[in-house]
């Protein structure tokens, strides 16, 4: 078995040309988590080992989670199977926290950035240090907006498909189920990567970016969290309102 999938990894790789998408609509180097037929690539398993060792735990399993949320809304759509480049949207998905990383130190987070920018820059680095030749500039470009607008959906939802299906694997940890995942299906795999932390991660995460940063936090969806627990975080004269106004 494991000469067999190996053979078709390496044929599959062989026969893409550089900035080809993998569509699972045609033979792929593909495995089974949570009873879940997904891409098993290098660069794939590279971003799941990157995503495990810059991430805590809880972001890692959200991480996790929303790789394959993401993949079963593509596997149950018709157009989707036809469109989504999967190694994008794996990889957009498998690294779209990095920016939550409270580490001390950290290389990836910066001062003056919000944490979907600082996501969005350490995967293309990543790309550019672990990605094979398939990775040309679009790809990368794709993966960069799916993880810098994945909040954001009314934009994101509306952009390229890779971009809009790995925000909408990510809502389901938050929002609950959309088309392609059923309840079997996400109980099958909460019950192996667990979302019993995802709760107080998130709230831990965005109240310490708003005090750390908060100029990054306005007008975002952190701004909430600054307002409920953050001592003497304000947003008086720091609005977009404020500076148009200031301005005209």
């Amino acid at each position: 078995m494991f000469i067999s999938k190996t053979i078709l990894l390496l044929t599959c790789l062989a026969v893409r040309k550089r900035g080809d998408p993998v569509l699972s609509t045609s033979p792929y180097p593909n495995t089974t988590i949570a009873g879940i037929t997904v891409i098993d690539t290098p660069t794939v398993r590279a971003a799941i080992e990157f995503s495990r060792n810059h991430s805590s735990e809880a972001v890692f399993l959200h991480q996790m989670r929303a790789w394959l949320f993401g993949s079963l809304i593509i596997a149950g759509n018709e157009t989707l199977r036809n469109s989504v480049d999967i190694e994008v949207q794996a990889v957009s998905a498998l690294l779209h926290d990095l920016g939550w990383s409270m580490a001390p130190n950290s290389t990836i987070v910066s001062s003056d950035k919000r944490f979907e920018v600082d996501g969005a820059i350490a995967a293309r680095k990543f790309l550019a240090d672990y990605g094979d030749d398939g990775w040309d500039a679009r790809r990368t470009q794709l993966v960069w907006d799916a993880i810098a607008l994945h909040t954001t959906r009314t934009i994101g939802y509306y952009k390229e498909y890779e971009v809009s299906t790995t925000s909408m694997g990510i809502s389901v940890d938050y929002d609950g189920l959309k088309p392609g995942v059923t309840n079997e299906t996400f109980a099958t795999i909460i019950k192996e990567f667990p979302n019993d932390e995802l709760k107080k991660v998130t709230n831990d995460t965005f109240t310490w970016i708003c005090a750390t940063k908060p100029a990054v936090t306005y007008d975002t969806q952190l701004q909430s969290w600054g307002e409920r627990y953050v001592a003497n975080y304000s947003t008086e004269g720091n609005l977009r309102i404020d500076h148009i106004f200031d301005n005209l």
